[in-house]
């Protein structure tokens, strides 16, 4: 009877014979079963393996793999590769080490890799004089805000695509009531574009966008400072007769567009204004910070 309880008792919870006789030993003797419980149920070295114990070429396979595509510094410590796990496993499983891709994980990290995204820190080829470019334009406006006269910073943003296409993003909808977009985002498909200019003034801590649908050309950054200028610049700064414009050195107000220039010479003609521009270095986006 005991012999048949035992089998059935292994049917129903998948627990092997042995396990389940010692359970009904333990049982029967009598002892405080709670203190059992707080120490180690399995015996020292129990379970199984590490791969590494059981096959010597894991590790050198393994390297050799992912020598053929690994990135980072050599003197560091920190690795990374474009490959996926469950790719490398199947690399492994033909080499004749049978793994899956959370053994070639917890191997990788390990071995000092990790998952990682592309950084942005590369700025290009630097000017010998770049620093005293960025301490010229703040000692301008310091001088500019000592003054009381105005300073922006101006530059075209992100243009998009006018129509029914796929942004980023989530909004609350019914869920019967999917918006559905273009297949594809093709400029043709659309109604135009959008080209946002920014022109934002650094002592009021206040901006304005000017949209356009055409092209993103020097009269239209002009056109959009004239806007400021008039719905806002002059309304914060009654009585300026000058006025400094930060701005990167490409694009529609990039330093040597000649059409820029002449614009700008309009601008300073039509309002009575001083304009002093201030370009920053190639490759430095058009940010104001008073040191």
């Amino acid at each position: 009877a005991l012999k048949i309880m035992d089998i059935i008792m292994s049917e129903l919870t998948g627990l092997s014979r042995p396990t389940i006789l010692k359970g009904m030993k333990e049982l029967k003797s009598g002892q405080d079963l709670s203190k059992i419980a707080e120490g180690k149920i399995r015996k020292e070295g129990g379970g199984r393996k590490r791969l590494t114990n059981l096959d010597s070429a894991l590790v050198k396979d393994l390297t050799h793999i992912m020598d053929e595509n690994t990135a980072g510094d050599p003197m560091s410590l920190l690795k990374w590769t474009g490959k996926s796990t469950r790719k490398i496993a199947d690399e492994m499983v033909d080499l004749g080490h049978p793994m899956s891709a959370m053994s070639v994980c917890r191997m990788l990290k390990e071995m000092g890799y990790s998952l990682q995204a592309n950084v942005k820190t590369k700025e290009g080829k630097e000017h010998p004089d770049r620093d005293a470019q960025f301490k010229y334009i703040n000692e301008q406006v310091k001088d500019f805000i000592k003054n009381k006269a105005p300073v922006v910073s101006v530059d075209t943003k992100k243009k998009e695509n006018v129509g029914e296409f796929k942004n980023a993003g989530q909004a609350w909808r019914k869920k019967d009531k999917k918006r559905e977009v273009l297949s594809h985002d093709f400029p043709n498909l659309g109604i135009g574009k959008a080209i946002p200019y920014g022109t934002y003034d650094v002592q009021r801590n206040k901006g304005m966008v000017n949209v356009g649908i055409t092209h993103d050309t020097a009269e239209f950054a002009v056109e959009s400072i004239r806007r400021w200028w008039k719905l806002m610049g002059r309304q914060e700064y009654p009585g300026a007769k000058k006025l400094l414009i930060c701005a990167d050195s490409g694009g529609s107000n990039g330093s040597r567009i000649k059409a820029w220039k002449l614009y700008l010479q309009k601008l300073s003609g039509e309002f009575n204004l001083t304009i002093t521009v201030c370009h920053y270095p190639p490759g430095t986006r058009a940010k104001v910070k008073i040191l």
